[in-house]
């Protein structure tokens, strides 16, 4: 079974020609980096609680009523619902644009109204909690916006890149190479 999500950062790792963006379908939706071991940790403690969760709705069908046991696996389903959109989360690109993808929404943009994607230095949320620490964050100017509604798209403290710095750097080029390579055409 293919796993695109492990080659994301070994394709622009083994790019052998001079492209920029070593995709053959750059219309595919897409994401150039890794889900990073927080991310992917979270969604596998999330659907450990699935399994617990589809056990007992396993057990009340065999003991208790029908209705019960349909609530259970319905609460089950949703559990594994949030487990998948937890690892959809990230920035996406390809030749419509950029898109940033969030837990509970998803917002595009096309490269016609991307003015500038840049690595600042600046306050960041720790794993998307309030405390915020030092560190670098990858921002989306949008043309359509005023200079100071910068859209931070990845942070060095996110559950993607904490504690994994070269990752951050590889994924922040790569998503600045696509822009750069889309604003201009």
């Amino acid at each position: 079974m293919p796993l695109p999500f492990l080659t994301a950062d070994r394709a622009f790792d083994e790019a052998a020609d001079d492209r920029a963006l070593p995709f053959d379908d750059r219309d595919q939706w897409r994401r150039p980096y890794r889900p990073g071991p927080w991310r992917v940790g979270a969604a596998a403690l999330v659907l450990l609680l699935a399994s617990y969760v589809l056990f007992a709705a396993v057990i009340i069908a065999l003991t208790g009523t029908m209705a019960a046991a349909a609530v259970c696996l319905g609460g089950a389903l949703l559990v594994i619902l949030c487990a998948l959109r937890l690892l959809r989360v990230g920035v996406w690109v390809s030749a419509t644009g950029l898109r940033r993808v969030s837990f509970l929404r998803t917002s595009t943009a096309p490269w016609e109204q991307v003015a500038a994607v840049r690595t600042v230095q600046q306050p960041v949320r720790w794993l998307g909690l309030p405390r915020t620490v030092q560190g670098q964050a990858l921002v989306l100017v949008r043309r359509d916006r005023a200079p100071d509604a910068l859209v931070p798209l990845l942070t060095t403290h996110g559950a993607d890149f904490l504690a994994r710095m070269e990752a951050f750097d590889r994924a922040a080029d790569a998503v600045e190479v696509w822009a750069d390579e889309y604003r201009r055409s």
